[in-house]
């Protein structure tokens, strides 16, 4: 490669896109060196650098042991007894910022806790949604991925069922829907869609479940779990008088992480909570300061063992 040569005033085919994000990346020379080196402007070398991350030319990789081995990991795994956590500077952002990087931290970590022939067991909502578009594509060997809560609509645009099989793609891996409402009108009709033979064997499937990704809901108004239409505003009042402290797959947990007695469970179409309690794996992704409750609620009821969150909800948590 010459040095000092001048490009054409264009200079924006794709080779020159791919030579600069080498130069940068690969080579390590910065914005200058580049420029001078190919006879560009600083402020093309910029634009170069931003189409190649735009095409994803570029995959860049932070190792976990920097964020499994903060000071602010090891001390949720002091006080709440889990395994590992992953925790992502946030501080000084706003709540979307917070929300995408903690989502990005959890797609970076969550391959390196899978191992052929596991059996994913995942909830639904946006987090996850987000977390499997932002995963790079893996394959993971007799992979299997099961989505835990029948189907609903949300109000992100975007059914349960395409959590885990968005998921399962990203994976490489064999998916499990669950092809049935979420929750129906009467426990009677329930129970009779229960024992379908279809349905009977996708809710058998669930109970095979050896890992689990979530993250939990807020008893609040704009819960998801109302948004969604899966409780009404009476079902919520109804559940907060009983001591409701979160969410988790689409039932309500009081402060210990214990499910609460209601109607709402016996209309439902999924996993019950008590095969998710002591798995070999509980991923909770916690990307908001609202959840900070109900993830504590979630430990102290043994659905986690692995953290991923940022480091002012991790302070949140360590002080409640």
């Amino acid at each position: 490669m010459s040095t000092g040569r001048r490009r054409s005033a264009g200079g924006m085919g794709p080779d020159i896109v791919v030579e600069v994000a080498w130069l940068y990346y690969q080579d390590g020379l910065n914005q200058k060196e580049i420029a001078d080196r190919l006879g560009l402007s600083r402020a093309t070398v910029v634009n170069h650098l931003q189409e190649a991350r735009a095409q994803g030319l570029i995959r860049i990789t932070l190792t976990s042991p920097a964020f499994v081995q903060h000071g602010l990991a090891r001390a949720l795994c002091d006080r709440f007894g889990l395994r590992a956590a992953y925790v992502v500077p946030d501080e000084g952002l706003d709540v979307e910022e917070r929300f995408r990087r903690v989502v990005t931290g959890g797609a970076l970590w969550l391959p390196m806790l899978l191992a052929p022939g596991d059996r994913l067991g995942v909830a639904w909502g946006r987090t996850i949604h987000d977390l499997a578009e932002a995963l790079e594509p893996h394959s993971i060997p007799g992979m299997t991925v099961l989505q835990l809560v029948g189907s609903m609509a949300t109000p992100y645009g975007f059914t349960s069922e395409t959590c885990s099989t968005l998921l399962a793609q990203q994976l490489g891996a064999r998916c499990v829907n669950l092809h049935a409402p979420a929750i129906l009108s009467r426990p009677a009709l329930a129970a009779e869609l229960r024992n379908e033979p279809i349905i009977r064997a996708q809710l058998d499937q669930l109970l095979t479940v050896n890992k689990l990704l979530f993250s939990t809901g807020t008893a609040l108004p704009d819960s998801h779990i109302v948004l969604s239409g899966l409780a009404t505003p009476g079902d919520l009042e109804r559940n907060i008088a009983k001591g409701a402290a979160g969410v988790i797959c689409g039932r309500f947990v009081n402060a210990e992480g214990q499910p609460i007695p209601d109607d709402m469970e016996e209309r439902m179409i999924g996993i019950p909570l008590g095969h998710l309690v002591g798995l070999e794996m509980g991923i909770l992704v916690t990307p908001g300061h609202d959840k900070v409750a109900p993830s504590i609620a979630a430990i102290r009821g043994g659905y986690v063992s692995h953290l991923v969150t940022g480091a002012s909800v991790a302070e949140a948590m360590l002080v409640a």
